[in-house]
């Protein structure tokens, strides 16, 4: 039997990181530049009779009975076991593969999700929709990140941007012309639960300064969308970077991340900012796409990491 091979992209917050927490809008944007793959071949004459999981980028080869109950990976092919009335898998070897790095606010935890949960159920003989797929993912990302905001996991499902408010129905947007962003990976790995519990520690010690800063970043996310959905890429540059600085006084910053929105915008970046939970992970520049190669180059020279160039493509193409 050919293999069944399945692929999800990652995702980055455009703009609205921790206000989201508290009941404020954010806006986040899928990458497809960075990917994880799942391919899945049955061996019904293996001689082990059992399914062997191999993930080489978190050193992972084992088989399936070997993972811990509450391992995310055996609870995504249980989720959908549960889904479809199975009551065990067929042997098979299941490899997963990642271009996106952990820990760093590309959604690599939704990313491998999906990938299984599609995966598994094409191997299976079952076609989710969406919104199945998402509901699964989103249980598994309780697993990674405790209370998490369902963000990632629908980002990457639709593989559209999404427009977030918490409690309300989704909504996708695109923006008026294509869109290029330059991802930095500062090489620090980034705890996203770990910096939302030291928000909240702020946010409790000072509730009249962080529901300032929320409400201003919630604003600076809906003259975002605006200017996302316009084309209006000066402006919304401009609210990025304002939305770092924000960023920066609610104390999820470091002295990397601030380095590298200086050397993007010294660069000729429209806005930049941190990304994600902070603390170390990545940043983001908005650039003009024939900008987009020196200002990668530039963020290198600075600190980063590596780099990755993304495009967000616009209504009709």
């Amino acid at each position: 039997m050919p293999a069944i091979s399945c692929s999800a992209p990652g995702k980055v917050i455009l703009c609205g990181e921790h206000a989201v927490v508290y009941q404020k809008p954010a806006i986040a944007v899928p990458v497809f530049e960075g990917s994880t793959k799942c391919s899945i071949v049955a061996k019904p004459n293996s001689p082990h009779d059992e399914t062997i999981i191999i993930a080489p980028n978190i050193a992972l080869k084992c088989f399936l009975s070997c993972l811990v109950e509450k391992h995310p990976i055996r609870v995504a092919i249980n989720l959908v076991l549960e889904k479809i009335n199975l009551d065990h898998l067929p042997v098979c070897e299941i490899r997963i593969n990642s271009s996106l790095p952990t820990a760093a606010g590309l959604g690599s935890s939704a990313s491998t999700s999906v990938a299984i949960i599609r995966a598994l159920s094409t191997l299976l003989g079952y076609s989710f929709s969406d919104d199945e797929v998402n509901q699964l993912a989103f249980e598994i990302e309780k697993i990674h990140h405790g209370t998490p905001s369902g963000i990632d996991n629908t980002v990457i499902t639709y593989a559209k941007t999404l427009f977030f408010n918490k409690g309300q129905p989704f909504e996708f947007i695109v923006p008026g012309k294509p869109l290029t962003l330059v991802i930095a990976d500062t090489g620090i790995k980034s705890s996203t639960s770990k910096a939302v519990a030291e928000v909240r520690q702020g946010y409790l010690a000072d509730q009249s300064k962080y529901i300032t800063l929320f409400n201003q970043i919630g604003d600076l996310v809906l003259s975002a969308k605006e200017s996302f959905i316009k084309g209006d890429f000066q402006l919304l540059g401009k609210t990025l970077t304002e939305n770092h600085l924000l960023l920066r006084e609610i104390g999820v910053s470091c002295d990397i991340l601030d380095s590298l929105v200086d050397s993007a915008l010294s660069h000729g970046a429209l806005g930049a900012k941190l990304s994600g939970g902070g603390q170390g992970g990545n940043m983001i520049a908005l650039v003009d796409s024939d900008r987009a190669e020196s200002i990668a180059s530039a963020l290198i020279s600075s600190g980063a990491l590596k780099t990755l160039i993304t495009h967000v493509p616009a209504k009709g193409i």
